[in-house]
């Protein structure tokens, strides 16, 4: 590359950069407009050099965390109309919140059986030979010989012979040593786990059964089976393994920060995507007392009734836990207006009052919303366009007057009064060219009449257009003064600069050397993008 055109594309380089950062200040500046703060009372207005300007007159703003403070606004009714003001009353009611988590089905532990002898054997036969088979209370499960078992069997039927063909001496010791050695007998059978039926056979037939039937101790599914025709087993060895699945465990894991809102006894249902439209029915069982690291949630255990066996064990389930709240007072989810770090709702005291109140809420119930602390039953709050109410408040609140708001088009013609020496009844109407304003450059011009109906000369007119701020969505308030020049004959015109489309508040300030003779607010409409 040549030395020309190594310099010509740094030169490029650097240009785009100086473009780039200029456009970033830019943006960063304005997005911290904000609107001038003017002493409680006084109109906003445009003073010094900057109100000589088509530019915007900024201010910095306060910290990043602070919030306007709340004060009573006023908004016309054809106002409240306009932007489609909804109204409804805090009450009172019984509300029950519901958590849904995730979840899956277990074997309820309280209902597993193990099948294990009390002595040494050889199985025999195997009748229940499969994994998941279903057994009932007293089925037999296998057969097994077992010495000892035969041993007792035998000193149990010598025990009955001798108490039959033995006769009593002078004091009948032979009878009763007969009757306890019967007894010992008898109990040893009954402690090797002898059903009294075999006992009741042998002692029919007098002879010895070499071979055992071990039943089933309850019914359900085999999960585990050990038993094989001729093994040897001890009493330590576990054959069998029983579950009983008409009741079922759920875990569901449930987020440490909603833990607190449970507890045993609480209602519960479950779905499975199996089964389409069928509920379980079921409550909570205990909330285990560790936290998943991982994942930073709680095993809440829960008791189902699980008649057919549809919840399998292992399955995957959706949870929904009812949480019974009792009586909360709740509004309108709609009438919260989260500004900032804090909840905002309105409350309607009639004739366009309107009071913003810091509130505390608590968990959101469908459409509706609990109240913790800030409202009382029968309040009437605000549950539509709360943003566009909070403008108008914040707006008031900017400019220190809670006076109402009077509404107009792109042209206005109204009577106002300043709080002045030389208060005076002035006609005040309002055009922008283009028409309706918009986004960049526009022309505005206010022509001024008094009360005879002459033009009204000689005056300082400023015009002052306000945006409030949207901290919902990132933006500052916005400030833009036009320069406004007498034309004769009551008319005072110049050039507004806007940074945006959208609703704009105006004030029209009139002065007479030096002193606020008249002010007017205005609402106009802005075409053009944010």
């Amino acid at each position: 590359m040549s030395d020309r055109l190594y310099r010509q594309a740094f030169f490029m380089a650097l240009v785009a950069c100086a473009s780039l950062a200029a456009a970033v200040g830019y943006l960063l500046l304005h997005r911290n407009h904000v609107a001038p703060a003017a002493p409680s009372g006084d109109p906003v207005v445009a003073r010094g050099p900057s109100a000589l300007s088509a530019t915007a007159s900024q201010s910095s703003p306060g910290p990043a965390n602070s919030e306007p403070q709340l004060g009573p606004i006023q908004i016309s009714p054809q106002r409240l109309q306009q932007i489609g003001v909804t109204t409804a009353v805090a009450q009172m009611k019984a509300v029950n919140d519901k958590l849904s988590v995730p979840g899956n089905v277990d074997i309820d532990e309280q209902y597993l059986s193990y099948v294990q002898t009390r002595f040494p054997g050889w199985i025999q036969s195997v009748y229940a030979n499969e994994t998941y088979q279903y057994v009932k209370r007293g089925q037999k499960l296998f057969t097994i010989y077992s010495p000892d078992l035969v041993s007792t069997e035998q000193e149990y039927l010598l025990a009955r012979q001798n108490q039959k063909t033995l006769t009593s001496d002078a004091h009948g010791m032979a009878t009763q040593e007969s009757g306890w050695l019967l007894d010992a007998a008898e109990e040893r059978l009954r402690q090797f786990g002898v059903p009294a039926t075999v006992i009741t056979t042998l002692e029919e037939s007098g002879k010895v059964e070499r071979e055992i039937a071990v039943e089933s101790p309850a019914s359900g599914f085999i999960i585990e089976r050990n038993a094989l025709p001729n093994a040897y087993v001890q009493p330590e060895t576990k054959l069998y393994t029983i579950a009983d699945l008409s009741t079922v465990w759920v875990y569901a894991n449930v987020f440490q920060d909603a833990v607190g809102r449970l507890k045993p006894g609480d209602p519960a249902q479950v779905t499975v995507d199996a089964y389409p439209g069928r509920e379980f029915n079921g409550r909570v069982d205990q909330i285990l007392p560790q936290v998943d690291l991982a994942t930073r949630t709680v095993r809440v255990r829960l008791i189902f009734r699980n008649p057919g066996v549809v919840l399998k064990p292992g399955m995957y389930v959706n949870v929904e836990i009812k949480l019974p709240l009792g009586k909360q007072l709740v509004i309108p989810a709609s009438a919260v207006l989260q500004s900032g770090t804090r909840a905002i709702a309105f409350i309607d005291h009639g004739q366009g009052n309107l009071e913003p109140r810091e509130i505390q809420t608590g968990p959101q119930i469908d459409d509706t919303i609990v109240v913790l602390k800030g409202l009382k039953p029968g309040d009437r709050i605000v549950t539509s366009a709360n943003f566009l109410v909070d403008s108008e408040a914040q707006l008031q609140a900017a400019l220190g007057s809670f006076n109402p708001v009077p509404q107009s088009g792109g042209s206005a013609a109204a009577q106002s009064q300043a709080p002045g020496s030389q208060a005076e009844q002035i006609k005040i109407d309002m055009t922008t060219q283009p028409t309706t304003p918009q986004k960049g450059k526009n022309t505005v011009r206010i022509k001024l009449t008094g009360s005879d109906g002459k033009p009204v000369d000689g005056v300082q007119v400023s015009a002052t257009f306000v945006m409030p701020a949207m901290p919902d969505m990132g933006m500052a308030a916005q400030h833009s003064a036009a320069a406004l020049s007498a034309r004769g004959q009551g008319v005072y015109e110049g050039p507004l600069d806007l940074y945006s489309g959208g609703t704009w508040q105006v004030i029209v300030t009139v002065q007479r050397a030096g002193a606020i003779i008249a002010t007017q607010k205005l609402t106009v409409d802005a075409s053009g993008g944010m």
